[in-house]
C-alpha cells in the first residue's frame, strides 16, 4: 500500500468522530388578537384554555408581560422590529383607509433572518407594512383555526432543511363582523365551548349589565377557540419532528376589545400573557421579570444567533427564563398615537412594579373610540341609558383625562386615584417624569418637542 494511502487510512481510523450538527434554532411566534390574561394559567377560573395551560407547564410564564401599545398594527410592529411605535413608524393601522407604514429603513425580524439563511413565513394575520420591511416568504390569511394549522403543516413541509421563523397570527378572540364569530359555521372538530352570561365573572374594568355579560360570554367562547387552534399548531410542530428544536413564544397584541382595555395604556390593555417554551426547558417556570413586547425581536435574534441592530431599546428575555425574580427588569414603557387614523390621542407610559405614569400629549381632546368598541352592545348600552359609570371608573373620567396620570398599583390596581399633585407622591412623580423623558429621547420620539414648547 502506498505510504500516503496508509497514512490516510490511519487518520480515518484514529481521528475522533465528527461532532453532530447543532440542532436548528427554529422559532414560532403565536400571536393572539385582543386577548387579555383570561387564561387558566393566569388564574382565570371561568375560561377554558387547556392547551395554553399545558404550554405554560412546559416553559416559562411571565407574570409581568406588557405590550408597549394596546393597538393591533402598532403592537405587531413592535414585536417584529423591537421598536416602540414612534421609533418604527407603524403608529396605526396598516389596512384600508388608514394605510400606515413602518419606516422603510427599519430592519425587521424577517429581513434580518432571511439574510441569515432562515425560511420565514406568516400564517394568519400580519397587519403591518410595507412588504419591503416585512419580507415574509409566505402569507396565508385566515380566521379558521383548522385552516391555520393546515397552513402551518404546509409551511413546515416546505422548509427544505432550513431553520425557520414562523409568525402565526390568530384572529381570535377579536370581534368578527357580528359579535365574536361564535354563530358562524365553524370547521369540523372545533369544540363548541360555551359560557352562561349570567354566571361569567366580569373583570373590574367592565360594567355589570346584560350587554356586557352577553359579550363577555361570547369573548370567552372565542378564547376557547383560540386555545384549540394553539393546540392544533403545536401538534403540527410535534408531527413534523421540530417541536424540540423550536423556541415557542405565545402572547397577545393587546387586551380585550372593550373600553378600558384595548387602545388604552391602562393595565387591562397592556398587561398581557407571555409564555415562552425553550426546548432545553421542559418544566414549568415562572418569572416576575417585567418584559416588554419590544424585547421579543431581540429574544428571537438572540436565539437565532443573529446580531440585533444597534439602538434597539429592548433586550433578550432568554437569560431570565429560569430566574423567578430579576432585579434589573423593573420598568416597561408604552407609546400610543392612534388606533385607526381618525383616533388621534397620543400617550406615553412608564410602568414599574408599583406605579404607573401616563403622559397624555393631547389631553385637551376627548378620548376617541375604535370602531369595533364604539359599535359594541356594551358601549351602545352605556350611551342609550346614559350611564355615569363604566366599571369602577366614571364615564367622564374615561373620556376626559388630565395631562398626567400617576397611580399606585399596589393600593389602587384599578388605576382610579390619580396621585399627580399629591405631596406624598411627588418623589415618585419626579422619577417617573425623568424616566419617561429619558426613554423618549433615547428612542427618538418626535414628541420631545413638547417639553420645549409647552
Amino acid at each position: 500500500m502506498p505510504r500516503w494511502l496508509l497514512a490516510a487510512a490511519l487518520v480515518a481510523v484514529l481521528a475522533p468522530p465528527a461532532a453532530a450538527a447543532d440542532p436548528p434554532r427554529n422559532v414560532i411566534l403565536l400571536v393572539a388578537d385582543d386577548l387579555g390574561r383570561q387564561l387558566g394559567c393566569y388564574g382565570d377560573t371561568t375560561t377554558r384554555t387547556p392547551n395554553l395551560d399545558r404550554l405554560a407547564t412546559q416553559g416559562t410564564r411571565f407574570t409581568h408581560g406588557f405590550a408597549s401599545v394596546a393597538s393591533c398594527s402598532a403592537s405587531r410592529a413592535t414585536l417584529l422590529t423591537g421598536m416602540p411605535t414612534h421609533q418604527c413608524g407603524q403608529v396605526g393601522h396598516a389596512h384600508a383607509e388608514h394605510n400606515i407604514h413602518s419606516f422603510r429603513q427599519v430592519r425587521s425580524l424577517p429581513l434580518l433572518l432571511n439574510a441569515a439563511g432562515y425560511r420565514t413565513g406568516v400564517v394568519g394575520k400580519l397587519h403591518v407594512q410595507p412588504q419591503a420591511v416585512y419580507p415574509f416568504h409566505v402569507e396565508a390569511p385566515g380566521r379558521n383555526v383548522v385552516q391555520i394549522a393546515e397552513q402551518v403543516r404546509l409551511f413546515l413541509a416546505g422548509r427544505e432543511g432550513k431553520p425557520f421563523f414562523l409568525h402565526v397570527g390568530f384572529a381570535e378572540p377579536h370581534r368578527a363582523a357580528q359579535g365574536f364569530g361564535n354563530d358562524a359555521k365553524q370547521a369540523h372538530g372545533i369544540p363548541a365551548v360555551t359560557f352562561d352570561p349570567k354566571t361569567v365573572a366580569l373583570p373590574s374594568f367592565l360594567p355589570d349589565n346584560a350587554e356586557t355579560r352577553g359579550e363577555w360570554a361570547g369573548y370567552l367562547q372565542a378564547v376557547a377557540r383560540l386555545d384549540h387552534g394553539v393546540g392544533l399548531v403545536l401538534r403540527e410542530l410535534e408531527a413534523a419532528g421540530v417541536l424540540n428544536d423550536t423556541l415557542v413564544i405565545f402572547l397577545s397584541d393587546n387586551g380585550p376589545p372593550f373600553q378600558g382595555a384595548k387602545t388604552t395604556l391602562y393595565d387591562p390593555g397592556v398587561h398581557l400573557p407571555l409564555i415562552v417554551r425553550r426546548p432545553a426547558t421542559k418544566h414549568a417556570a415562572t418569572t416576575s421579570a417585567m418584559a416588554s413586547w419590544t424585547d421579543i425581536a431581540p429574544t428571537v435574534l438572540d436565539w437565532a444567533g443573529v446580531p440585533a441592530p444597534k439602538g434597539l431599546p429592548g433586550r433578550s428575555v432568554l437569560p431570565v427564563l429560569t430566574q423567578e425574580n430579576s432585579e434589573r427588569w423593573n420598568l416597561v414603557f408604552g407609546s400610543h398615537q392612534f388606533h385607526e387614523i381618525t383616533m388621534y390621542y397620543p400617550m406615553r407610559m412608564v410602568r414599574s412594579r408599583t406605579h404607573k405614569y401616563i403622559l397624555n400629549l393631547a389631553h385637551g381632546l376627548e378620548v376617541p373610540h375604535a370602531s369595533d368598541l364604539w359599535a359594541s352592545p356594551t358601549w351602545q348600552g352605556v350611551l342609550t341609558r346614559g350611564d355615569r359609570m363604566f366599571g369602577r371608573r366614571t364615564v367622564t373620567a374615561y373620556l376626559n383625562r388630565p395631562r398626567e396620570e400617576l397611580y399606585d398599583l399596589t393600593a389602587d390596581p384599578d388605576e382610579l386615584r390619580n396621585l399627580v399633585g399629591a405631596a406624598a407622591a411627588a418623589g415618585v412623580l419626579g422619577q417617573m417624569r425623568t424616566n419617561c423623558r429619558a426613554w423618549q429621547e433615547a428612542t427618538s420620539d418626535p414628541w420631545v418637542v413638547k417639553y420645549r414648547h409647552e
